[in-house]
């Protein structure tokens, strides 16, 4: 009995861990049984203790009390498994936990394995992320996102007035990319897990720049040339998928092609209604009814269902056209693509959409959004004074004069300057590089 209560204790601790995350992991006896499958209770331990920020594998070490050698043997043995995050620059190795998403759940599902019980964990998974909204709201909540959607650029119209950035070109993206790795859909490799996956491909997923080192090095990635890279995703599009991306300006660590019927992001849009888990593009589709038919196509084809048919008897004649639903509309074109006669066409929106400029600045906006700057700050709970410190910061989040300060612009942009700076000192030399 008391061996059974320390090893719940232990992921209970990895739990609390995960959840201090800006995405969170809200606390469910399904997400237990996820962790006992994926962790044993060492190294539900072990992982409990390390940061979700990058740090040196020598300074873990110390921090730990573990040996580095034995440290690093370990490390790798997990990061292989998809358990930590494992990278090197200049030398210099990093570990950090990763999230549930975009983390370990993509690392479980992004390859075939034979070491997991996969069909278990996939029912265990679509569960936990959809037996309630907990799951969706804490990883979905505020206005940052993980996500943004990337337009296709053939969908915009020649002499728009407003200039597509190379940041928001997924042509540019990745082929500016200093590496790009292929691997299978996390998403559509579970629901063909649960036997409910559409028909098109699975090999879709792309990583980037120095996230793609990692996941190669790690075997969770194969290496591809971007001329791959680019023409996955003109498959992609023309089977009807819409292209996301991380939503940062510099260093895009990923693209994903994502359909519908199996993404993530977009269920958490159809089944919960959290119309911003993906932030739009910079365009919103627009009917042009001088075209357009009503046949119905771009409705079908809608990744969101942001498009209706609206229907009226004009004499013994029905006329059809499409309503676009301008609050759900990611602005990913896929409509565009799919109309015969001219009837979509993308208009700029009126306010351009803020898009983080780095990793750093993302997460620091999420944990401000989310009242987690607390544990963005202090990631060594282990400690009383960081403790008392993160408790603190807490309550001062919480202030009304806190959110007030937060909600002026001005306030709140030197603020996340000074948190990415601080981010970018204690990363070290890794800060230079995913900054």
């Amino acid at each position: 009995m008391g061996h059974k209560v320390k090893c719940e204790r232990e992921y209970r601790l990895l739990q609390r861990q995960l959840d201090r995350n800006v995405t969170g992991a809200p606390e469910s006896p399904t997400f237990m049984k996820i962790l006992q499958f994926l962790f044993s209770a060492d190294e539900a331990e072990l992982a409990s203790r390390i940061p979700s920020q990058p740090i040196p594998l020598d300074i873990l070490s110390h921090k730990l009390g573990i040996p580095q050698d034995q440290l690093s043997e370990k490390m790798t043995e997990m990061a292989q498994r998809g358990l930590v995050i494992d990278m090197e620059h200049n030398g210099q190795r990093y570990i950090a936990l990763p999230p549930v998403v975009i983390g370990f759940f993509e690392f479980t599902f992004m390859r075939a394995r034979d070491d997991l019980p996969m069909a278990e964990l996939a029912h265990l998974f679509e569960e936990y992320m959809t037996e309630n909204d907990l799951f969706a709201h804490s990883v979905f909540q505020g206005q940052t996102q993980l996500g943004r959607s990337l337009v296709r650029e053939e969908a915009l119209p020649e002499g728009d007035h407003t200039e597509i950035l190379d940041w928001e070109r997924a042509s540019q993206i990745v082929q500016s990319s200093s590496a790009v790795a292929l691997s299978r859909c996390a998403c559509r490799h579970k629901a063909s897990l649960l036997g409910n996956a559409c028909d098109r491909s699975q090999l879709t997923c792309l990583t980037l720049n120095y996230a793609a080192e990692a996941m190669m090095r790690t075997g969770l990635a194969q290496s591809i040339t971007i001329a791959e890279a680019m023409r996955i995703i003109e498959e992609c599009k023309e089977t009807g998928m819409a292209q996301t991306g991380d939503n940062v300006q510099r260093k895009v660590t990923y693209i994903c092609n994502c359909c519908g019927c199996c993404c993530g992001m977009i269920q958490a849009i159809k089944t919960f209604n959290i119309r911003n888990a993906i932030v739009t593009s910079n365009w919103i589709m627009e009917v042009d009814l001088s075209n357009c038919k009503g046949c119905g196509k771009c409705a079908e084809i809608c990744p969101v269902d942001a498009i209706k048919i609206a229907e009226e008897r004009v004499g013994k004649k029905k006329r059809r056209w499409a309503v676009r639903d301008e609050s759900l509309c990611l602005g990913c074109g896929v409509c565009y693509s799919a109309c015969e006669f001219g009837g979509v066409t993308m208009k700029s929106r009126p306010k351009r959409v803020f898009t983080p400029e780095t990793i750093f600045d993302r997460v620091t906006a999420m944990a401000i959004e989310r009242g987690k700057l607390a544990d963005l700050i202090f990631n060594e709970h282990q400690k009383l004074s960081h403790r008392s410190l993160a408790r603190i910061i807490g309550v001062l989040e919480k202030s009304p004069p806190f959110k007030a300060a937060m909600a002026i612009e001005p306030l709140k942009s030197a603020f996340l300057g000074t948190m990415v700076e601080r981010a970018k000192k204690e990363s070290g030399e890794l800060g230079n590089l995913i900054a």
